[in-house]
């Protein structure tokens, strides 16, 4: 085999072991879900593919609900992630000074426990007597009948704690990667604080928050542990009544529309968001 020939041949080479993992572990199952998802029957008849295209349509008939309730609770828990996580991203890439290292594996360490342990983990301390509520209620500062289990705030709130460390380290990679030179250039022209912060560090840490966005939006809309653990009947998202459906009534071609359906609609928001915030300009400042 020539050089020039190897030399081609080295790039597919390297990308096939990749490839192959994703065709086995991606393709495969979502073209077996397609498949599903337009079949029609039952479990005892059996399901044959039919072209079934009312899974789709029943799907956001039944469910819209649902999947409205999702993208909300998404959009808030990642809202919060961001009001949280930027300043603890700000603090560890321009403060963290010798101990970032430290810093970011304190962050990441409940990652080492499992992350339904730790969902149960808050709802023993957000329950009506835990050791958060109890002791208030006690003291009379809450009202007897005070609870924050089965609410809407549980979950937003379970789903903001669980996903926060994919909202800080891209957020603390971009920080990291600014040259205090740039800073210390801003100061030297007169500019405030809040100045270089709202004009040179918020603009190249945009990259940092397109990504943190894009990992933490996309597993809390489709999440279903927080939902089943800290909330109730009233707070059911999407991904609990995908898995009731796969799991409990078996209803598989619904559950495969379903699936396909939040897929899509997922698509759409990260495209409009990517364009709102100017992929070409998010990524000509991550390149610099």
């Amino acid at each position: 085999m020539s050089r020039r020939l190897r030399a081609a041949l080295t790039p597919y080479a390297l990308i096939f072991p990749g490839g192959i993992w994703l065709a086995i572990f991606f393709v495969v199952p979502m073209v077996v879900m397609l498949s599903l998802s337009l079949q029609s029957g039952s479990v005892e008849e059996g399901y044959a593919f039919a072209w079934n295209w009312h899974s789709y349509a029943d799907g956001l008939s039944n469910y819209h609900d649902q999947i409205i309730r999702s993208v909300i609770y998404g959009l808030a828990s990642t809202v919060i992630q961001i009001i949280i996580g930027f300043p603890v991203a700000y603090w560890i890439a321009f403060k963290g000074g010798k101990h970032k290292s430290l810093y970011l594996f304190l962050l990441l360490l409940p990652f080492l426990v499992s992350f339904v342990l730790r969902t149960i983990s808050w709802q023993f301390m957000l329950s009506d007597n835990g050791i958060l509520l109890g002791p208030l209620k006690s003291l009379g500062l809450l009202p007897e009948g005070f609870r924050v289990l089965a609410t809407p705030y549980a979950v937003i709130g379970g789903l903001a704690y669980n996903f926060l460390p994919f909202m800080v380290l891209p957020m603390y990679v971009a920080l990291e990667r600014i040259d205090p030179r740039v800073l210390e250039a801003a100061q030297d022209l007169y500019a405030s604080r809040f100045q270089t912060f709202l004009r040179v560090v918020l603009p190249l840490s945009l990259p940092g928050v397109f990504a943190g966005v894009l990992m933490t939006f996309v597993p809390a809309t489709s999440d279903y542990v927080n939902a089943s653990v800290l909330g109730g009947t009233n707070t059911t998202m999407i991904g609990n009544v995908i898995q009731n459906q796969y799991l409990v009534t078996q209803d598989y071609p619904t559950a495969s529309a379903l699936s396909f359906t939040l897929m899509a609609l997922l698509l759409v928001g990260i495209f409009a968001y990517a364009k709102a915030l100017g992929t070409e300009d998010v990524l000509e400042v991550a390149a610099r």
